[in-house]
């Protein structure tokens, strides 16, 4: 990879943090205190976005603002404090759930394929497919993020990539892949959800949700209301992916629940084949429509290739983050490129689907106006940080970076990279993954995809 200007101007600290939104910014931030009437950011900060220029690290893993300090909380090859073997790498999607006395525990996915070198230890009573190399490991910290205990949550599945929390605080993992058993020397099927027990996994073990569906699932998000879990599909190449809805048989049931089974849907939209198509923010459909998926094990075809019937079912690029906020569900789609096969090009869009009113609404276009190498191409995970904004990891060229993103659509950086995976004649860094932050939001937990590092960084943080 040469080096782009967006990495000499990362580097050098001249890179602006303007970007071009389209549509309601604000939309981004419903059911959160900020939205309630909480201190905005712009007052906290006396009108400066952000928390001021990135340091430079001397130990050269993490620049953050001057103020903020991280502890390096794992990094792969290093023992698990189990004794179970090493930290896997490709560490990715993550969720921090309450402990007693003020511990936090941690659930990170392992996004390894069948090529990695550094597998989730299969565990006995927790390994699905001894072949399968990805998985979760757990975390526990004291109040002061000091680690307690390290140990595997789930082995032996593929390419686990993120995922989403449910409201009875467990960890569902998603499978992004569909290869089948003898493919890549697996022994079973693969491309499933899983249920982590961030606090015992032996309580969950290793059992796929199948009726959820089997394909490259990328996130999922609960209503907390219903109990319907939505899921989004990051499938590779064209017909590219489907936004699903799973109504389960014993809704909101707690740990366990889900594999009671259910029922999988994927949404259509009536006349519009390929989301990319719609470019302008507050576009919106009041005919969405949920199909019945024919084969959700996709036994013989995937999912996204099998026949909804009559007016056939709506597609869209990178579909990957996904959350709850306020009464609607809200996802991502990271880019569509025409050259990759979508109907259009975009830098990334933000959709909001409302059950009540059964409407999807493009809220957010994102997109630098005049040069791709600025902030805002490609938003991935993404989460509410402590003064009511966001914190998205952009997954994009050059630079790496987690952004702050405020209710009046200003982006700010938060951290940077500074592990160079590259040569010093064409650096590169790792993708962070996997943001979220301690129940008490005095504590951001972010994953270096690459090498394999998790980081618990602490500072002060503006709060509602």
């Amino acid at each position: 990879m040469s080096t782009t200007r967006r990495q000499v101007l990362a580097r050098t600290g001249a890179l602006s943090a303007s970007i071009a939104f389209a549509g309601s910014v604000s939309e981004l931030f419903t059911g959160t205190a900020a939205a309630a009437g909480g201190a905005s950011t712009e007052q906290a900060r006396d009108g400066h976005a952000g928390y001021g220029p990135l340091v430079p690290d001397p130990h050269g893993l993490l620049d953050l603002p001057e103020g903020f300090r991280y502890r390096v909380l794992s990094r792969e090859g290093d023992p698990l404090r189990s004794g179970e073997g090493p930290v896997p790498g490709n560490h990715d999607g993550m969720a921090a759930f309450p402990g007693r006395h003020g511990r936090t525990h941690l659930v990170r996915n392992h996004e390894n394929r069948a090529t990695a070198k550094l597998r989730v230890p299969a565990v006995e009573g927790l390994t699905y497919d001894p072949a399968g190399m990805g998985g979760c490991t757990a975390l526990e910290l004291d109040p002061h993020n000091r680690v307690l205990g390290e140990r595997v949550a789930i082995a032996g599945t593929a390419v686990n990539c993120a995922g989403g929390r449910t409201p009875w605080h467990t960890w569902l993992t998603c499978e992004e892949t569909e290869d089948k058993a003898g493919t890549n020397g697996y022994t079973k099927d693969h491309g499933f959800i899983f249920e982590v027990d961030p606090y015992d996994p032996r309580r969950t073990g290793a059992h796929p949700l199948t009726a959820m569906g089997r394909f490259q699932h990328e996130a999922i998000a609960v209503d907390p209301h219903s109990g319907v879990v939505y899921e989004t599909e990051d499938a590779f190449l064209k017909p590219f992916g489907l936004f699903y809805r799973f109504l389960p048989d014993k809704p909101l049931g707690g740990r366990g629940s889900l594999r009671a089974g259910g029922r999988l849907e994927a949404m259509r939209v009536p006349g519009v084949a390929d989301l990319s198509v719609v470019q302008e923010p507050g576009t919106h459909f009041d005919r969405v429509e949920w199909v019945p998926v024919p084969d959700p094990l996709a036994q013989e075809t995937p999912i996204r290739l099998q026949d909804f019937g009559r007016g056939g079912i709506t597609h869209a690029q990178k579909l990957e983050g996904c959350y709850w906020g306020g009464s609607c569900v809200y996802f991502v789609s990271s880019f569509a490129k025409s050259a990759d096969g979508s109907a259009a090009d975009h830098f990334g869009q933000v959709w909001r689907y409302d059950p009540r009113r059964r409407r999807l609404t493009l809220v957010v276009v994102f997109g630098p106006s005049t040069d791709v190498q600025l902030p805002g191409e490609s938003p991935d995970n993404i989460t509410l940080a402590p003064d009511g904004g966001l914190m998205v990891c952009e997954d994009g060229n050059g630079a790496q970076h987690v952004y702050g993103l405020t209710r009046r659509g200003e982006v700010y950086p938060m951290a940077r990279g500074a592990q160079n995976i590259g040569t010093p004649e064409e650096p590169e860094w790792g993708e962070f993954a996997g943001v979220t932050f301690s129940p008490d939001r005095r504590t951001m937990y972010v994953n270096c995809y690459a090498p394999g590092t998790t980081f618990a960084v602490t500072g002060p943080w503006h709060h509602c």
